[in-house]
């Protein structure tokens, strides 16, 4: 009986679907943590509070403003789940898993093109790697298995384009898919722009050589990659920020850290432990030669294995430039907004990773292969079996327990901080938190712990303003936010809380001036809009303070605070019927806002419309029984005050 199934079960185990399918299933599986997790850091201006996503600005936007931050087809695909399933987090990580799944099996499937022994094995050695975990486990990472999916499909369509059996028309239809999936790619995150280069690799690795015909096909790759790269470079240093002091590292010094990051990120593919969120930055001192030696070793290393490229070390040349190559545009010798935390991070190796694990495969297999044939038993036969499911069992409870510390946002910073204690990004996003659930007192701990690391943190100085102005305590504040815009003069979050502490205080022509600069630096900062025609209103500048507050609406149109303000100006104005319409929409939005009915009322008023203001008079008093004003506006009118 069992040896009548032999030939069904061996038959089965060569179907390549059912080792796609494994793959596939051991994702979803070492992920499965996922299903309950919620949105966690970066989230937000990605995805939760996108205006291109949740409204005002839509679609269009996306693809043709700074609200996409060069990541177009990621937000575009973050807007049509929006459309279907809201902000509830499972399905977003469902998608990015399945992203990282597929493109597991795409990239078997690409070493299996390139004749990469153990391909299968190298496959699933990425997919499970905890290494990985950040990638898969931070829904804004969409980025990195959105794009890798699409990268991996480049290589594969190139590849079969370059067989020596493809017919010229299906060979043309091949090339034409690989380009189209590099732009698909690029505008999912333009990480990928190294690709001409790895397309380079792949076409040496297979005939030893390249010619100036794969230079031409390599052209159009080579154009995109360029436009992409300059793009970026310019969105990294005027969009996202990348300047001040934390991008100001000399050559040397840029070469010294990327000298360690290649070695750093190599060593947690090795030995994955621990594994941060944000580890600490380092200080490169390069009047110490010592500071040269990782990258002198690299390189070194590098033009070792090119010189014996054609003999063993063929594979490990391959596997080492390959992953140099992926990790050049993070390595820093570009500005990239996150280096002002940290040199390195898990997810910038989520491509580079692929060279030297697809090695250990192919080292794995070869080494087990030798070992079967020296013992020439029959026991070996089930040695590589075991030993690689071994393997792939430990990597699998690693990324499993991995996935635990991105739950959600507090258990993140709390991870964190456990693991690098000197993250003053940590200890002041948690101090948020614990603000929003009202521990005043825990939050301002994680604030001063943020200064007491960083002293010059404009973020945390802000923050701490902030705290400050809302216990009236208006100059420590002003204080604060000083010390921040004395840190940071372009931090426009700081020149906006001054203003809002400068009002409160009392002070209008401080708060203008305030809020004005804030704008100069950040002109579609919606609030800074508002609160400046307040200011302006307050001030008696009418017609400025009704431009600003269009501004507003223009960016959040569902702002009902902003609709009633306008309202109030309008009015002032003497422009009643608009003034009215203005009140409406802001009851639209929001039916409890009671200074609204009372706003709604005494415009109607004017208009000689008493009975309908009553209506709202009496709605305001419902709705805020102890209101003062709207009690003297039904007086006024000779109405009955209801007893609410």
């Amino acid at each position: 009986m069992m040896k009548g199934n032999a030939p069904v079960m061996q038959s089965l185990w060569r179907r390549q679907w059912l080792w796609a399918l494994f793959l596939v299933a051991a994702a979803v599986l070492v992920y499965h943590r996922m299903w309950q997790a919620g949105f966690i850091w970066d989230d937000d201006s990605h995805l939760t509070q996108n205006p291109c996503i949740v409204g005002p600005l839509g679609f269009k936007e996306i693809w043709v403003s700074s609200h996409a931050y060069y990541y177009p087809l990621v937000l575009t695909s973050f807007w049509v789940l929006h459309k279907f399933v809201g902000l509830n987090p499972l399905p977003y990580h469902l998608f990015n898993v399945l992203m990282h799944a597929g493109a597991a099996v795409v990239l078997w499937r690409v070493l299996r093109q390139l004749n990469v022994r153990g391909a299968w094995l190298g496959a699933a050695l990425w997919t499970l790697h905890p290494v990985m975990v950040q990638s898969v486990a931070w829904i804004t990472e969409l980025k990195n298995t959105q794009s890798c999916f699409f990268y991996l499909l480049s290589i594969l369509f190139f590849l079969k384009a370059d067989n020596a059996d493809t017919a010229p028309q299906e060979g043309r239809w091949r090339y034409a898919l690989s380009l189209l999936f590099f732009a698909v790619a690029i505008t999912s995150k333009p990480a990928t722009v190294m690709l001409p280069v790895v397309l380079g690799l792949c076409l040496w690795w297979r005939r030893g050589r390249l010619r100036w015909r794969d230079l031409a096909l390599l052209a159009p790759f080579l154009f995109i990659s360029i436009a992409a790269s300059g793009w970026t470079i310019w969105e990294q240093k005027f969009h996202s920020g990348a300047l001040g002091a934390e991008f100001a590292q000399t050559w040397l010094q840029r070469l010294a850290v990327a000298g360690r990051d290649i070695w750093f990120y190599l060593g947690k593919l090795l030995w994955p432990n621990p594994l941060i969120f944000i580890y600490p930055r380092w200080k490169i001192d390069i009047v110490r030669l010592t500071a040269f030696l990782p990258l002198l070793g690299a390189t070194v290393g590098l033009l070792l294995l090119w010189w014996k490229r054609n003999g063993p070390l063929r594979p490990v040349f391959f596997a080492a430039a390959y992953f140099v190559v992926s990790l050049f545009p993070v390595l820093g010798f570009f500005n990239v907004y996150f280096f002002r935390y940290s040199f390195v991070s898990d997810h910038f190796q989520y491509l580079a990773g692929i060279g030297p694990l697809a090695l250990a495969a192919g080292g794995i297999v070869t080494g087990l292969r030798y070992f079967e044939k020296i013992m020439q038993v029959r026991l070996a036969r089930w040695l590589q079996p075991i030993l690689c499911g071994l393997v792939l069992l430990t990597l699998g409870i690693l990324t499993w327990r991995q996935t635990e510390g991105y739950h959600d946002v507090e258990t993140l910073w709390r991870t964190t901080i456990a693991r690098n204690p000197e993250c003053p990004l940590a200890h002041l996003n948690l101090g948020v938190l614990l603000k929003e659930r009202g521990q005043r007192d825990d939050a301002k701990a994680e604030y001063l712990e943020a200064l007491k690391i960083n002293p010059d943190y404009a973020e945390a100085l802000t923050t701490l303003g902030v705290c400050e102005a809302e216990e009236k305590q208006f100059e420590k504040a002003i204080s604060s936010f000083e010390a921040a815009i004395k840190s940071n003069p372009n931090y426009s979050p700081a020149w906006y809380n001054m203003g809002n502490a400068f009002r409160d205080e009392g002070k209008s022509n401080e708060a203008i001036a305030s809020y004005q600069t804030a704008l100069q630096m950040w002109s579609e900062n919606q609030e800074a809009h508002n609160n400046l025609a307040v200011a302006l209103s307050e001030s008696g500048k009418q017609d400025e303070a009704i431009a600003h507050f269009r501004e507003a609406l223009r960016l959040k149109p569902t702002d009902a605070g902003a609709h009633n303000n306008l309202g109030v100006v309008l009015a002032q104005q003497g422009q009643l019927d608009e003034a009215v319409q203005q009140f409406k929409e802001a009851l639209r939005l929001n039916p409890a806002y009671a200074q609204a009915y009372i706003n709604l009322g005494r415009a109607l008023v004017r208009l000689g419309r008493k009975d309908e203001a009553v209506q709202d008079f009496k709605e305001a008093l419902r709705l805020e029984p102890d209101s003062g004003e709207a009690k003297q506006q039904l007086r006024e009118l000779g109405m009955p005050v209801p007893p609410f």
